[in-house]
């Protein structure tokens, strides 16, 4: 399987994009921030199936299924690529600010949110037409951003300021905002739970908020570095990858009691679940590796590009 996985990434970015054409894939797709690509893998056959070239330096990711597309954050070009998902080649390129970090999309794909990272702002696009709807002024070094499923609102990290934003879209302004831990990075929405989860970088911690108090409610220990958290298992378990610990802890979101630490990891960063899947993305290691979702169990290990990172919600799904 790995041997398969390595035929297509030294076959080229053409012809792993020709073999991947109007192939139904629900695929994982990750950002290789050292190599400018993406790695995509199809999560049924467990192999890598096409090599995207993309801008300088991409992080952010996140895959709007609905629209059959995938939004690439390009951190050092300031730019987004546009992958189809159905021909796994980029249809477009536009502006993304001045350091783009986080993004995430509204249920339907209409809405794409981008964090400014040096502008210090959250900008609302029309997905279909690129055009800004609102920029709303942020706190310093934003980062991570969630968005409710229908768009209307987003929870911003604004990492320096050790706080999460919410912004309202309509009003374009800040509605509400929650004191974290220390350098808080990435966000996870529980939408069945009305939570909101902030991985705080220098804290080693996560702050559990009630999206409806907007209080937080528990702050839960993990691993040094949290970067990235998925729920899996049917939402029955939270997977937290701990960059600087080579670790996963895995906690009970109904209990917030930890279950497991799971290690075998190398500065293990995005982390995203489908089914009875979990994809971790390791920095160090240039690959991902595939869990079982409910156990933690090692199923299989995928090479990527150069130092790959996954930030955001990058697995999607495509229809031929």
């Amino acid at each position: 399987m790995i041997a398969a996985a390595c035929a297509l990434l030294l076959a080229g970015p053409a012809t792993a994009a020709a073999a991947a054409a109007g192939h139904a894939c629900t695929c994982a797709y990750i950002t290789n921030q050292g190599s400018h690509d993406v790695t995509v893998i199809d999560l049924d056959a467990l192999r890598v199936v096409a090599t995207v070239p993309v801008g300088k330096a991409p992080a952010g990711v996140v895959a709007a299924s609905r629209r059959g597309e995938v939004f690439v954050a390009n951190a050092e070009d300031h730019s987004l690529s546009v992958i189809d998902v159905q021909r796994q080649q980029v249809t477009a390129t536009f502006p993304g600010g001045q350091g783009t970090v986080g993004l995430d999309a509204s249920a339907d794909g209409q809405r794409l949110f981008v964090v400014d990272w040096y502008g210090a702002a959250l900008q609302v696009i029309d997905s279909a037409s690129r055009q800004t709807l609102a920029r709303v002024p942020l706190g310093r070094a934003p980062a991570g951003v969630a968005a409710l499923p229908d768009g209307s609102q987003a929870w911003v990290a604004e990492r320096d300021d050790n706080r999460v934003a919410l912004v309202d879209v309509a009003r374009a302004e800040v509605v509400a905002r929650v004191p974290v831990g220390e350098h808080p990075f990435a966000l996870l929405l529980d939408t069945a739970r009305a939570r909101l989860y902030a991985l705080n970088v220098l804290s080693d911690n996560v702050s559990v908020i009630d999206t409806r108090t907007h209080a937080v409610i528990a702050t839960l220990p993990v691993g040094k570095a949290p970067y990235g958290a998925a729920l899996a298992d049917q939402g029955r378990r939270l997977y937290i990858t701990n960059q600087h610990d080579d670790t996963v802890s895995v906690y009970d979101p109904d209990t917030l009691r930890p279950l497991q630490t799971l290690t075998g990891f190398g500065y293990p960063e995005g982390i995203a679940a489908r089914g009875a899947q979990v994809v971790v993305v390791n920095w160090m290691d240039d690959n991902v590796q595939v869990l079982d979702a409910a156990s933690g169990r090692l199923i299989t290990t995928l090479a990527t590009g150069r130092n790959p990172r996954g930030f955001g919600a990058f697995i999607g799904t495509s229809a031929p």
